[in-house]
């Protein structure tokens, strides 16, 4: 079946746009980008927001073994996704204010192809089923019931998501019932991840249960192609983590890549993806964002808006995990 090839058609109009002049109320005194530049292509290499190393080992032990960047991601996410001890990803991933475990995921090839689900219960790994999605669909994404459908339909099983630490803890909130995410804990609920294999092909993947008590049916920026997750192949990749509302309000993963393509390196890029969003919310510090990036060469940037935030590579050069520079120290 051909699939949708989505954006695609629009990156020439947009890249127009994301060159208009940066934003001059940003702060003035924010750290300088540090560019570093590979002599020679790095790949394969994986980059995964977060300290995730069982996550990112997974995905290099796909990609050593010669195998796709789409294959890698898939099976480095789901790594998270099947960890109870994630509260942020997958089975054991905090429920919203009803009481429910609804999973956001996407995913995004090398020819631009891409699927999603949204606000899906009941299935715990919903990157794969974002894959068919992608591969098995003429769409690009699949929401709530319609998501679990077709996951059924597809051989996936019914599984309960919520475990009894999951439980007990919102059992805890309601008696406050007080919406005031935690940074760095509550806000960290995304593994987003990008490869490069043997054949310098890109892929990108991201999955999350979303906030923690978030009012039923919210769906942030992680499914959403081009906000939490952009992936062009001839250029590189960005997803991003955090509280999702602020990431689509500047398509986010997109603009990076574009960024790129106008010649910034990783760095630069994820840097500036984060003073647009501070631009517009001149004043608050109460909020996380972080992003990461890689380009055809290899060379990888994160960046983020509050202190903690940390991203980990694996390559050939070894499996680092990679404090990153913040906007606010």
């Amino acid at each position: 079946m051909e699939r949708r090839k989505f954006l695609k058609n629009s990156s020439t109009a947009t890249a127009a746009l994301v060159a208009t002049p940066f934003l001059t109320s940003c702060k003035e005194d924010a750290k300088p980008a540090k560019t570093v530049k590979n002599t020679k292509a790095l790949y394969p290499i994986v980059i995964c927001t977060w300290n995730f190393m069982n996550a990112s080992a997974k995905a290099w032990e796909v990609l050593n073994s010669g195998g796709t960047a789409l294959d890698a991601v898939e099976q480095g996410v789901k790594v998270e996704e099947d960890d109870v001890n994630n509260q942020t990803v997958g089975t054991g991933g905090r429920p919203d204010r009803d009481g429910n475990v609804t999973l956001d995921a996407c995913i995004m090839d090398k020819d631009g192809n891409c699927g999603a689900v949204l606000a899906m219960q009941n299935i715990a790994n919903p990157i794969s089923v974002a894959r068919k999605v992608m591969e098995d669909t003429p769409h690009v994404m699949l929401a709530g019931q319609g998501a679990e459908q077709f996951a059924y339909e597809k051989g996936f099983e019914k599984v309960n998501l919520l475990t009894e630490q999951s439980r007990l803890e919102w059992l805890e909130w309601k008696k406050t019932s007080e919406y005031k995410p935690i940074i760095n804990i509550e806000n960290h609920d995304t593994i987003g991840m990008l490869a490069i294999d043997k054949n310098g092909d890109i892929a990108g993947g991201c999955t999350t249960s979303g906030m923690g008590y978030k009012m039923a049916g919210r769906v942030g920026d992680s499914p959403i192609i081009g906000a939490g997750l952009f992936v062009d192949n001839e250029v590189g990749g960005a997803t991003a983590t955090g509280v999702g509302e602020e990431v689509v309000r500047t398509v986010g993963s997109f603009l990076i890549v574009e960024l790129m393509r106008q010649g910034k390196s990783p760095q630069e890029a994820c840097e500036e993806g984060v003073k647009r969003i501070m631009a517009k919310n001149e004043g608050r510090n109460d909020f996380q964002i972080g992003f990461i990036a890689i380009n055809k060469q290899g060379e990888t940037g994160g960046y983020c808006i509050q202190a903690g935030f940390s991203y980990r590579t694996y390559s050939e050069e070894g499996h680092i995990d990679n404090p990153s520079e913040s906007y606010i120290s």
